[in-house]
């Protein structure tokens, strides 16, 4: 899904067609519109509907979604990743007491090392950081946004907790997905709350509206990957 391989394929293929000219300024036309951040960002505005929201009350439970670093098999530590930023996002409000516990999800997404679970590494940190291990809940089974929330609801059920009023952080462009799945596992009045937004203020800079900039490719990369994503898990009648 990567907008680089499109501008390869494209390339590779035009070298085999009678209109090789014309398909290479077509592929070239598209990697320029792909690189582009002025164009990215108008794109995330629109994809990124969350706006941070202002909370004046306390909440029992904020949810953090896994997804945001990775295992150093020789440290046996956690490496953070941009999407760290989700897990600051929730400190920042336990800190602020607008959220009493951090309920982290996320197992393992490595094949050779599956006893590798990244909720288990984060509920170390948060106890490194003092955090008290009684405001800290972990659920380290699942391997997709989907089991997050699955599991995640057999945890409230389990301890028989209302699926309402929570707080669900990740990150802004993934979102959209992520409220539609937990609200189809049963929660209710969920409060999205965004982190490691894309998307930036509207910018008319000459550089920001004219030059190719590979952050953007990057960018449009983890939307296309939520847009695939999201149809399937429709299709699957997961969100």
């Amino acid at each position: 899904m990567m907008p680089l391989f499109w501008f390869f394929a494209l390339m590779i293929y035009s070298f085999y067609s009678k209109y090789k000219t014309k398909i290479q300024i077509f592929a070239l036309t598209l990697l320029y519109i792909c690189s582009n951040a002025f164009i990215i960002d108008e794109i995330g505005r629109w994809w990124e509907k969350y706006p941070v929201p202002v909370i004046t009350q306390t909440y029992e439970y904020g949810i953090v979604l896994g997804g945001i670093g990775r295992i150093d098999p020789t440290e046996k530590r956690i490496e953070f990743t941009s999407s760290a930023d989700r897990l600051l996002k929730a400190i920042e409000l336990y800190h602020q007491h607008k959220i009493k516990k951090i309920i982290i999800t996320g197992g393992s997404g490595s094949v050779l090392h599956p006893e590798d679970k990244e909720a288990a590494y984060i509920y170390q940190y948060l106890k490194n950081i003092n955090i008290p291990d009684s405001n800290i809940i972990i659920e380290n089974e699942s391997k997709n946004t989907y089991e997050n929330a699955v599991f995640t609801r057999k945890i409230f059920d389990s301890l028989h907790i209302p699926k309402k009023n929570v707080v669900l952080i990740t990150s802004a462009y993934h979102l959209r997905r992520s409220v539609a799945i937990f609200e189809k596992q049963g929660f209710e009045n969920i409060i999205p709350y965004p982190a490691e937004r894309t998307s930036g203020p509207r910018k008319f800079e000459l550089d920001h509206c004219l030059l190719p900039h590979p952050e953007a490719m990057m960018t449009l990369y983890k939307y296309i990957h939520e847009w695939v994503g999201y149809i399937i898990y429709k299709i699957k009648g997961y969100a």
